[in-house]
């Protein structure tokens, strides 16, 4: 056996100082954690796959803008609950340029970061019924919305949609929505962390199926427009980035500015409600929130409660990007297919050397080269395949950890650097040779 670029003590040592028992389950900051301090007790490079961070720098017409609005001395005063006035206009024009939607400026509420609109929406959408409890998670997906719920005390439910494409999906989903309980369906798209894209017939159903059992479906648009497959970045010209919102009025938009604008650190997105679904008064929550409707619920209420309000100079720096991006002066595509290209070069090499794609196709085409994809190797179970890949100096999580019932790892395209193509190369030339 060839000699690996970590000493395995090294790693055993810190996975067994850290309490992890079983390396399937760790977390993503534990992953990373045993990567940083093995690191640096062995002198060798990791590269890092686990974190879901943006690698490229904030974008630019977001910065001057946010800039600007703390000289101008934006700072000393609260945000509206509601939302900076331009960033709802500027919202609703984004979603009618980008996805061909109409949804009313009201209707758009800034949040912190796209994990507070989850939180919020969460919270309003299990009050709505005594008798819908329960969250539906079409999985793989972002494991922290699950610790939301378990945060609450929400009830969920998940299955993994790897078996259910196209035909199958009504079915599978019917069989959960047909029990009466459940409040929500939630999915990200493009697909956090297979990297799969639901397609217009997929959603339709989950649309038709929502309407008809009467659940809010919650459209996670973390990665808005990177299905580098096609150019979604034209303002008003199709295509257009697919979604649920075209199929039925029970529908939640949540678009982050984290990953298409890399403008993670100052915590901003919007929450677009369907202008239906803004305005609907719940029995459930008008008894208990003063006759609010579900919109007023979720700003006046739950955003109140959690955060008073959403940082007032991150939204000028959203209403920009937003408002560029519309104008089409800014193309927030070109700045980011840079993930699609790393992806394209890193499932070359996982390949070359013995690793399968876990998540493969999108029905009839191959999946997309973007910000995640997913590997596995041979017979390897997840939690064997992350240990051992620690000794070679390369990082990720489990797809158990994602509600994912496949074997393998998420890889993450976001901090891999130039020379570390080689490094991959040349480590797993090694790795396949120690596992024939």
């Amino acid at each position: 056996m060839k000699e690996t670029p970590i000493k395995r003590e090294i790693v055993n040592q810190l996975i067994g100082q850290l309490g992890i028992t079983d390396f399937a389950h760790a977390t993503i900051r534990e992953v990373k954690q045993v990567a940083a301090m093995a690191e640096k007790q062995s002198g060798v490079e990791f590269i890092k796959m686990e974190m879901g961070i943006p690698g490229l720098p904030a974008a630019q017409v977001g910065v001057d803008a946010q800039i600007q609005a703390l000289r101008d001395g934006i700072a000393h005063s609260y945000p509206d609950i509601q939302g900076y006035p331009v960033l709802k206009q500027e919202a609703s024009r984004f979603v009618k340029a980008f996805i061909n939607v109409d949804i009313d400026a009201e209707c758009c509420v800034p949040v912190c970061g796209s994990m507070q609109g989850t939180f919020a929406s969460f919270l309003t959408c299990s009050q709505s019924n005594p008798e819908k409890d329960t969250v539906l998670f079409i999985d793989p997906g972002f494991p922290v919305q699950k610790m939301q719920l378990k945060v609450m005390g929400v009830k969920m439910q998940t299955f993994d949609v790897y078996d259910f494409r196209g035909d199958k999906l009504g079915p599978k989903l019917e069989s959960y929505l047909s029990k009466g309980n459940i409040c929500a369906i939630v999915y990200s798209n493009p697909n956090n962390p297979a990297w799969i894209c639901l397609n217009e017939d997929e959603l339709k159903t989950i649309g038709t199926l929502a309407t008809k059992y009467d659940a809010v479906v919650m459209e996670d648009l973390a990665y808005f427009a990177m299905d580098f497959r096609k150019d979604l970045s034209r303002p008003f010209e199709a295509p257009y980035q697919p979604t649920v919102a075209r199929y039925t009025e029970n529908y939640m938009l949540l678009i982050s500015g984290s990953k298409a604008f890399s403008y993670a650190g100052e915590r901003i997105g919007v929450v677009c409600i369907g202008n239906q679904l803004f305005h609907r008064h719940y029995e459930a929550l008008s008894n208990r929130y003063e006759g609010l409707p579900f919109g007023l619920v979720f700003s006046t209420r739950m955003l109140y409660a959690l955060s008073s309000g959403t940082s007032h100079s991150a939204q000028y720096a959203l209403a920009a990007l937003l408002k560029a991006a519309s104008d089409g002066t800014y193309n927030f595509r070109d700045d980011i297919k840079v993930y699609g290209e790393r992806a394209h070069k890193l499932k070359e090499i996982f390949l070359r050397h013995g690793f399968h794609i876990v998540y493969d196709r999108d029905l009839d085409e191959p999946i997309a080269d973007g910000f995640y994809f997913t590997i596995g190797y041979k017979q390897m179970s997840s939690g064997e395949l992350a240990k051992e890949l620690m000794y070679y100096g390369v990082s990720a999580i489990c797809l158990v950890t994602t509600g994912s019932h496949q074997e393998g790892l998420r890889v993450c395209t976001s901090f891999i650097e130039d020379h570390q193509y080689a490094q991959l190369e040349e480590r797993m030339a090694i790795f396949e040779a120690n596992n024939p």
